[in-house]
């Protein structure tokens, strides 16, 4: 069942994601909520999708982000459909403490855990890297939250950008 979720999620979101413009690639794109962008980068050509993805796994590592889970979407597609697929992998890092901490002033915030990024290599062979952009502000005054725990989730957040922009140039 978890797993039939995660693929229809994924199906679906790869499908929305793809049909983003280029243009639109170094800036996070309006969503309809006021409280959370998408931000895509694209990955650089001379990249491939595994080095990216290395990199990504090292930068977390290197900024105490744990990768809690990988998930391979693509690959799970492929093996139910018997086709092959364009690169969907779905990575979802955690700062474990900043999220018990959230969760402990609203359990809405369970939401928004793990962090993902989501590794997709578009029709034309492009590959990016796309996460949910929330907007901290909104969501900390709206649940109350205390400025030394939002002062952690834009820390959070920025770690992400840096594993992201690891990733799209395969920095190790």
């Amino acid at each position: 069942m978890r797993t039939t979720i995660f693929a229809v999620f994924g199906v679906v979101l790869g499908s929305l994601l793809l049909s983003i413009p280029a243009s639109q690639a170094a800036e996070p794109m309006a969503n309809q909520s006021t409280q959370a962008d998408v931000y895509k980068v694209a990955i650089d050509r001379s990249v491939g999708l595994s080095d990216a993805a290395e990199s990504m796994r090292l930068r977390a590592n290197a900024l105490n982000l744990q990768l809690v889970a990988e998930l391979p979407l693509s690959k799970q597609v492929e093996a139910i459909t018997g086709k092959p697929q364009r690169t969907i992998t779905i990575f979802q890092f955690c700062d474990a403490v900043t999220a018990k901490d959230l969760i402990d002033v609203n359990l809405d915030f369970a939401v928004f855990m793990p962090c993902r990024i989501a590794m997709i290599e578009d029709a034309n062979g492009q590959g990016w890297l796309v996460m949910m952009d929330v907007n901290v502000d909104a969501i900390a005054k709206e649940m109350r939250v205390p400025q030394a725990l939002k002062d952690r989730i834009n820390a959070v957040r920025n770690s992400l950008l840096e594993i992201m922009q690891a990733g799209a140039k395969g920095e190790l």
